[in-house]
């Protein structure tokens, strides 16, 4: 896996993206499902939600709350193939590879972990 440390230091430098954080009820959804589940449900939502090359209502298609992995994705600057492009350097108007989508996993559960060991 790459190191994805500068990454989150750019994302921490961002006002809008070091807002987000887990509440308790996202926390505890954690720990009952465990990071398998919590992985499966984020390539399930990238894959639905942002693989294809031109999402269905793309920009505004991940809710701000409602699942931790909704939470990380804004996090991560992972919601919208805008912000994939801009933070993360993978273009807009192409399907997502499937590396390109476990990358994506990898970013949403490494913001998982922080969060959950409570470095975030």
């Amino acid at each position: 896996m790459q190191d994805l440390e500068p990454l989150f230091d750019r994302l921490a430098r961002s006002t809008f993206r070091s807002r987000f954080r887990l509440g308790p009820k996202e926390r505890q959804y954690c720990w009952d499902k465990g990071a398998e589940t919590i992985d499966q449900h984020a390539a399930d939502f990238i894959a639905r939600r942002l693989a294809p090359a031109h999402p269905a209502n793309d920009g505004k298609q991940t809710p701000m709350r409602g699942h931790p992995v909704f939470i990380a994705q804004h996090a991560t600057a992972t919601c919208c193939r805008g912000c994939l492009a801009k933070w993360h350097h993978i273009p807009q108007g192409e399907t997502l590879s499937e590396a390109q989508q476990r990358y994506i996993v990898s970013v949403i559960h490494y913001w998982l972990v922080i969060q959950m060991n409570g470095r975030g």
